[in-house]
């Protein structure tokens, strides 16, 4: 059995044929959750699931690698993305520079079947949660904030916010303290409220806010120093003496 043909694309690949389907599968479950921030990504093992050669998955992966979701290390393999405290702020600090001007810009872009897109896009989104399939529910409520970026029709800054979104479901993975990390259920409804009166103003300043809430539910502090005396750095296991 074939597994290529399932599940939609959440970041279109830059690659096309049996990379292209890899590339789609693994970013899915990336963004679903289901592969862990952290996880090794076996060459063999790959080939075998998706039933390619190694070349295939090679390709596939180094895709992943430019898109963020990858990291690729010498002599160890791929990796699942492990994004670090500075960079999740970092990450948050470009879409909040980013997304409120693009909302603002989408709201005079708006048309009636983009709003129709987007009640849909929501929908499913909730329908997801309702089933407890957060996962699928956050890789959505990521979906909405790119559908957003295209209706602007600013493709430069679009690209841009796909590999934030992106970045950021890692972040949620590795940093969130609730579930509410997800959008919360009324944040998009009230953007879509927006969009339909066509307030550009309070869209931008509904989008701003909506981004400072989900990253109030991560916990982006520094690691508090841990504190160690020189005796346990001096005469522990490796000390010259054997001791400790």
């Amino acid at each position: 059995m074939n597994h290529l043909s399932e599940s939609p694309l959440f970041i279109q690949p830059t690659i096309t044929g049996p990379s292209a389907a890899i590339v789609a599968r693994l970013s899915q479950a990336i963004h679903e959750h289901r592969l862990a921030p952290g996880t090794k990504l076996g060459e063999d093992e790959l080939s075998d699931v998706f039933e390619v050669s190694r070349t295939v998955v090679r390709s596939a992966l180094q895709a992943l690698s430019h898109d963020g979701l990858v990291e690729l290390k010498r002599n160890r393999g791929a990796f699942v993305a492990k994004p670090t405290i500075r960079e999740a702020r970092e990450v948050f600090e470009a879409r909040a520079l980013l997304e409120p001007r693009t909302a603002r810009s989408a709201t005079e872009r708006m048309t009636r079947a983009h709003l129709d897109r987007l009640h849909a896009h929501i929908e499913a989104e909730h329908d997801a949660m309702a089933r407890a399939e957060h996962g699928k529910a956050l890789r959505l409520s990521g979906q909405f904030h790119i559908e957003i970026s295209h209706i602007a029709d600013q493709a430069t800054i679009a690209g841009f916010i796909e590999r934030l979104v992106a970045r950021s479901s890692l972040i949620i993975a590795l940093y969130w303290q609730r579930q509410s990390a997800m959008c919360e259920k009324h944040a998009h409804h009230a953007l879509l409220d927006a969009f339909a009166r066509g307030d550009a103003d309070d869209a931008e300043e509904l989008m701003k806010n909506h981004l400072v809430d989900i990253v109030t539910t991560l916990d982006l502090r520094d690691p508090a120093p841990r504190e160690i005396s020189l005796g346990e750095i001096l005469l522990g296991p490796s000390s010259p003496d054997g001791q400790g």
